[in-house]
């Protein structure tokens, strides 16, 4: 270096850890492209060696059924295990007239790996079959017209855990069956097995499409509408591929990778969109393309660590359930979360330096992207001046009439909200299905010829080890008294001794299916009441159990945990709030709203279901409870997701409110400038959601619904009528907070506004 010249510096030396990061991605946007390819490919290549298999095995340590479980197989470990059923009908006659061919099958399953025991559902030679005393139904395994019975297999594990090929044995040793024209099937966890494997791409496509057409028509700038799908694809494939890689150490639900696919998609473009649309207007402004991105990640960039970080605090929440099941959901939900901040904070600047100021290249009409109105305008335009475009004179319309906006917009959430206080959770059984699944046809064939009920009967068990054996007789007498007539039974077989005789069994069939509401009423019956008044002074201990009663203990759980979700998740909203804009009654706005327009979706999401409001159209066989997770999941991740419209509309209003003063010219200014994002990037995610519907899952049916409305009603009603009429009426006071919790609360620049004029001199 010759004396004297002064040290070359980097054009982002000295400036945040975001622009650096931008600036750096912008600039060797090869080296950035190549290493997310590489990561696709290597995650990708580890996750069909090492991953492992999604399953909804998981049990609730401590409630009764599981003890219950537990006390039987102590006793009898043929009666344990996971039990399913495998359903015969020969319309041409009795089944008795094939008896060989059934036989040889149960021998064939007896032989398969994973099996306790099988029984056969015909009689023994020679005897007849035993037929219900008159009145009470039928509840097998022979159907009183003997055209219709089923095997029932007790497995050491749960049989949709088996795989393919362990399917192929169950299908060899029926094939006896099926040759003598018996139709054969599978129900229960066997008829998961057996259910053609779930394929998402059907759904990723109509998202995409949807989102193509929305950016195209929002933004008019082609590569602009690309550039968003590209970089949220492969950060959700990433994050599923370490999914899958997680799977191999801990049991994930069968829906935790179609819901990492919804919110990684989803989150991905939205925040793809706001860095893009943030360096278009960047460029659009004179800004080198490496700089502009660098600016765009100093800028929406923070705001979407923020985002992201929100939503994965919202996630996390689900662990409050108590449930390990629920709070995995949430955890599956997080890795596509992760990866698509990353992919915005990293990928998305490379393939915007790859671009350059091509980006507006090629276009299907005038490209726009947001507009910033000079300060002196925002100052002015409560006084008169003129409207600066569509959404300025819409929110000088609330401006003028805010009680009018606010009124329409609360009315609107409460009458979706009404079907809220019908709600009923419950579990969605085989019975919802499509026609095309073996555990539906099973499903139905089993009602017609047994009663629904005996899709799901209740273990009754009664441990009397530490009653002396000569009151037992007398304890046997009094507990079939009692189980005499219990209202919603449809009946109560005898109780029999275990082969040590110290636990006494018996099955209980309601009068409807499992997912009735007679059904819960009927187990909690048996549990609270019956059976513990029917031991009354004795030591014995009682339990029902099964897996309709674990259904029960589950729907009980989150049904009481559900609360303390709600409570903790707005408790989060509050505070983000509260600490990002340092506004006490934005962020009780924030926290009321969200309940508001959350319960609205829940009342969308009950009409179609439970009530029936459209649910054949969507594939749905007649009218479903709520499954009882799916409220608790939607609450956490539709915060989550407002949150990214919340903080990109505050905090806009907050920087003109910061640099004006004037409160009711800010919201117009804000609405203005995000307007068009906001309503692209809420499009986009109603799109991706809304595709999922056309899952053959019920559960993703219902969470795809919700999510979807959740996000367009959090998008018109809240964010256009109600947010712009509440910040109007609370003017200057919506920033207010007291000093001593000033003092106390930490700095968070969700916009990066304080950095960029730091390190840059540059004011967004």
């Amino acid at each position: 270096m010759n004396a004297g010249t002064t040290p070359q510096r980097s054009p982002a030396a000295g400036k945040s850890g975001l622009y650096r990061l931008g600036h750096w991605c912008a600039r060797h946007f090869v080296v950035v492209i190549v290493l997310w390819l590489a990561a696709v490919g290597g995650l990708q290549v580890l996750d069909r060696a090492f991953g492992g298999e999604y399953s909804d095995n998981f049990s609730l340590p401590g409630v009764q059924s599981a003890e219950g479980l537990d006390v039987l197989q102590a006793h009898d470990p043929t009666a344990g295990g996971y039990s399913s059923q495998i359903v015969l009908n020969r319309p041409a006659g009795p089944l008795t007239d094939e008896a060989a061919a059934v036989d040889s099958t149960v021998d064939a399953l007896e032989k398969l790996p994973d099996v306790i025991g099988v029984q056969n559902p015909l009689p023994p030679p020679g005897s007849a079959p035993q037929q219900p005393p008159p009145g009470t139904p039928n509840t097998g395994p022979l159907s009183t017209d003997g055209k219709t019975a089923y095997i029932t297999i007790r497995f050491s594990v749960t049989p949709s855990t088996l795989g393919d090929d362990y399917l192929n044995g169950v299908d060899t040793a029926v094939q006896p069956l099926r040759d003598a024209g018996v139709t054969v099937e599978y129900g229960g966890s066997l008829g998961e097995l057996a259910r053609p494997e779930a394929d998402d791409r059907t759904s990723e496509a109509i998202g995409f499409a949807v989102a193509i057409v929305v950016l195209l028509i929002g933004f008019g700038s082609v590569i602009a509408a690309v550039l968003p799908l590209i970089t949220a694809l492969i950060g959700a494939i990433c994050g599923l591929a370490l999914l899958g890689l997680m799977a191999a150490a801990f049991t994930f639900g069968t829906v935790s990778p179609t819901l990492a696919t919804m919110i990684g998609i989803g989150v991905g473009i939205d925040y793809a969109l706001f860095l893009i649309t943030r360096h278009r207007q960047n460029v659009m402004d004179g800004h080198d393309p490496a700089d502009s991105a660098a600016l765009a990640a100093t800028t929406s960039g923070r705001a979407v660590l923020v985002s992201g970080c929100t939503v994965i605090i919202a996630l996390s929440g689900l662990w409050v359930s108590g449930v390990t099941f629920i709070g995995k959901l949430g955890l599956a939900a997080a890795f596509t979360v992760v990866t698509a901040v990353l992919a915005a904070l990293t990928l998305v600047p490379a393939m915007l330096g790859l671009v350059g100021r091509r980006i507006d290249k090629y276009h299907v009409r005038k490209p726009v992207a947001e507009t910033e109105p000079e300060a002196g305008a925002v100052a002015g335009a409560e006084s008169g001046a003129v409207a600066h475009g569509t959404w300025h004179r819409y929110a000088q319309r609330v401006e003028r009439r805010p009680w009018t906006f606010l009124v329409c917009g609360v009315v609107a959430l409460v009458i979706l909200a009404f079907p809220v206080f019908f709600i009923q959770l419950g579990h969605i059984g085989d019975g919802a299905d499509p026609e095309s699944f073996t555990d539906r046809r099973a499903y139905d064939l089993i009602s017609e010829s047994f009663g629904p009920g005996a899709n799901g009967p209740l273990t009754l068990v009664v441990d009397q080890t530490a009653v002396p054996s000569e009151d037992r007789a007398d304890l046997a007498t009094k507990l079939q008294q009692s189980l005499t007539n219990v209202p919603d039974a449809a009946s109560i077989t005898p109780l029999r001794p275990t082969p040590d005789g110290d636990v006494l069994v018996g099955t209980a069939y309601s009068v409807a299916s499992p997912q009735d509401e007679k059904t819960t009423q009927l187990t909690d019956h048996l549990v609270d009441d019956v059976l513990p008044q029917a031991v009354a002074g004795t030591e014995a201990k009682t339990y029902v159990t099964g897996n309709t009663a674990a259904q029960v203990d589950f729907l009980d759980i989150v049904s009481s945990r559900l609360p303390l979700i709600i409570a903790v998740v707005v408790a989060l909203a509050f505070f983000v709030i509260l600490v990002v804009f340092r506004g006490l009654l934005v962020a009780v706005k924030a926290a009321v709203l969200n309940v508001l327009s959350i319960a609205a979706s829940y009342g969308v999401v009950v009409a179609v279901f439970q009530w029936g409001w459209g649910g054949p159209a969507l594939g749905v066989n007649g009218k479903v409870p709520i499954e009882s997770y799916v409220p608790m999941m939607m609450f956490a991740i539709v915060f989550g997701l407002s949150m990214d419209y919340e903080i990109f509309l505050l905090s806009r209003v907050h920087e003109a409110w910061l640099r004006t003063g004037d409160a009711r010219a800010s919201v117009a200014h804000a609405l203005e400038i995000t307007a068009r994002v906001i309503t692209c990037a809420a499009l986009i995610m109603v799109s991706v959601f809304a595709a999922f519907i056309v899952s053959d899952n019920i559960v993703i049916k219902m969470l795809g619904l919700g999510l979807a409305v959740s996000v367009l009603i959090d998008a018109t009603i809240v964010r256009l009528l109600l947010v712009p009429a509440v910040m109007t009426l609370l003017g200057k006071h919506a920033w207010w907070t007291p000093r001593w919790l000033d003092r106390i609360l930490p700095h968070l620049d969700a916009e990066g506004d304080a950095a960029l004029a730091r390190d840059t001199g540059v004011k967004s």
